[in-house]
Formats: structure tokens, sequence, C-alpha cells
């Protein structure tokens, strides 16, 4: 448990420490050019207020209306085509922002359809990348086999490797097809295909916003939704391979902890039941015992003592009775002496050091 926590502690300092780095490099790339482009845009607003003497009224009125417009979004969205396309977005989560709904009834829907579409599309994804990994692992254990390897096994670092050129060419294959029917340069189609796939949807570029792209270009519709749910599948698959790994260590570690703590229960009970019982039949030998480690002189009637070193250590030897001796069943290294030896018959046994 420690663990996890340790391991929990360290991902969510690391997590803002990445966002406290983002933060400053975004601020370091991006703030600088935003106030130009702020100051671009005051210097032409105040030319057109010039030139047109429009009041600041009249000029917010017509920025409004231009907004509104939605200059970006090229031709009819919410036909059947432009309305999957919303629909994709909306279960994948991209959000490009592209298009919106305008009425109440349409944002109610849209909310009740995220809340059961989200959950199952990714569901879906996550079971097509397994799937998927199960037959890239099938496809280079045979591949093992015909080129002869000793060892055919897949490991992980295999399959991350095979999922990691697979997402460099998804991307790439789009890139090359959006470059082309965009008419976007090929880095700005890999950015695109990047935010797509990733579900961060910028919205920056949008494929499909051209005029009448989404009713007179099929085959271009067509190959544009494919690419999105093949490429998301993609992605999914080697996210699977990293990703979940990372995320099911703490599960591992709480079931091996559970073991751990199982295991020194189990023991606990193990040592507690013989100790005991040892412990008992220990002070019992010890009453029942004619031979005692002690220093203080016994008081039993009838018998004899006599002070022996065994292994330079002093032990009182008790002469005991037949039946003291019966009840124990042991031989003591004072068993010799008995009521009927005196003691001077044994004075030789009166001091022996070993």
């Amino acid at each position: 448990m420690k663990k996890q926590n340790v391991r929990t502690l360290s991902l969510i300092l690391c997590m803002f420490s990445y966002l406290l780095v983002g933060a400053a490099v975004f601020d370091a790339l991006e703030s600088e050019t935003e106030n130009s482009r702020r100051r671009i845009l005051e210097q032409k607003r105040s030319e057109m207020k010039r030139k047109y003497r429009f009041s600041e009224d009249d000029y917010r009125e017509i920025e409004r209306v231009v907004l509104q417009a939605e200059p970006h979004r090229a031709g009819r969205q919410w036909k059947f085509a432009g309305s999957f396309y919303f629909a994709i977005t909306v279960i994948t989560t991209i959000g490009y922002g592209h298009a919106a709904p305008g009425t109440d009834a349409g944002k109610v829907f849209c909310m009740f359809y995220a809340v059961l579409g989200i959950p199952l599309t990714l569901v879906m994804f996550q079971s097509l990348g397994e799937r998927m990994n199960t037959f890239v692992r099938y496809l280079l254990h045979k591949m093992k086999q015909c080129f002869g390897f000793r060892r055919t096994e897949v490991s992980m670092e295999n399959m991350v490797l095979v999922g990691f050129l697979s997402c460099i060419g998804t991307l790439c294959v789009g890139a090359v097809a959006f470059s082309h029917f965009e008419g976007w340069s090929f880095f700005h189609a890999y950015y695109y295909c990047f935010i797509t796939l990733t579900t961060i949807g910028f919205g920056d570029f949008v494929a499909l916003q051209k005029k009448e792209d989404l009713q007179e270009k099929t085959p271009y519709v067509a190959f544009s939704f494919m690419y999105i749910l093949v490429g998301l599948t993609v992605i999914g698959a080697f996210l699977n391979l990293v990703v979940l790994r990372f995320l099911t260590m703490n599960t591992e570690d709480e079931r091996r902890d559970a073991q751990e703590r199982a295991s020194l229960k189990r023991d606990k009970g193990r040592l507690e039941g013989p100790t005991s019982l040892c412990v008992v039949a220990e002070d019992t030998e010890r009453q029942q015992s004619p031979c005692s480690p002690v220093v203080n002189r016994s008081k039993h009637h009838g018998g004899h003592i006599n002070s022996v070193y065994y292994n330079s250590v002093s032990y009182t030897i008790e002469g005991c009775s037949s039946r003291s001796r019966d009840n124990t069943g042991l031989s003591s290294p004072g068993s010799t002496l008995s009521p009927e030896h005196s003691y001077q018959e044994f004075s030789s046994l009166r001091r022996k050091s070993v």
C-alpha cells in the first residue's frame, strides 16, 4: 500500500510539473506572436473606421454579423453527411468546434447522446485495440518461425516497437492524403492528423470544410470518416500496450500486498499454535523433571541434593522418588542418585567439570 501511495503522489507531482513546463514553453513561443497579431488587428480596425467612417457601435455590429456568418464553415453542415461527421466528433471526444447545435432540443439530445456514446466508443476502441494486438502478436510469432529465429516468443518490446511504427505510418498516410485534398502543407496535414487521432481537436485545421465538400466529394468524405475511425483504433492499440500497462501496476501491487498480508496472517497463526503448545509442554516438563537448572534448592521430601557442574553450568540434582521418575520417564544426569544409595557411595560425582 505504501508503494502505491508513493507512486500515485509521484504521478501527481509529475503531471503538475509537466503542466508547468508546458505553460512556460507555450508562453515563450506564443505570447509575442499573439501580441503582434493583436496590434495588427487594432491597426486594421482603426484604418477601417477612419476610411469608412464607422462609429464604435457600427463596427461592433459588423463584427458580430461577420462572426455569426461562420466563414470557416463551408457549405451546409447539418445534412446527413455533415451530421454524421459531427456525431463522430462527439462520441470520439474530438470536438473540433466546426459545428454545434443551434437549437435547445439539439443541445439536449447532444448531451444525452454523448453520455451513452462516449463510454461505448471507448470500450469499442479498447476492445478493437486488444484484438489488433493479438493479431499482430500472432503475425510476429509466425514471422519469427518462418525466418528461423531461435526464440519465437513475442516480447513486449517487439509489440511496442510495432505499435509505434504503426502510429507513425498511420499519421504519414493521413498527412499525404489530406495535404492533397485540402491543399495543406505536409507539416500542417500531419499536425491535423495528430491533433485529430489524439482527440485533442483544436479546430484550427478541420477537413471537409471547403465549399460543398460534404455534399459533392463522397469518396473523400468516406475516406475521412474511415481514416478517423481506423486511426483511432491504431492509436488505441498502442495505448493499450503502453499506457494501460502502467495503469494496471497499481492493481498488481494491491493484489501482491493482499497476498503478502494473507501469507503473514497464515504464518502468524501457524507460529502461535505450536509455540503455545511448546510453552505448556515445557512448563509441564520443568515441573515434573528431576533435573532443574535453577540455583535455589528444591524441597522434595526424601531427596538428596548434589551440585554437579555440567558444561560449566551448575545443576541441582535431586534424588527423586520412584513415583516422580515414573511420571516423567526422563533420565537426568543425577538419575543414578536414588533413595537406596547413600551420598557417600557417589562422592566421586560431587564435582564434575566438563
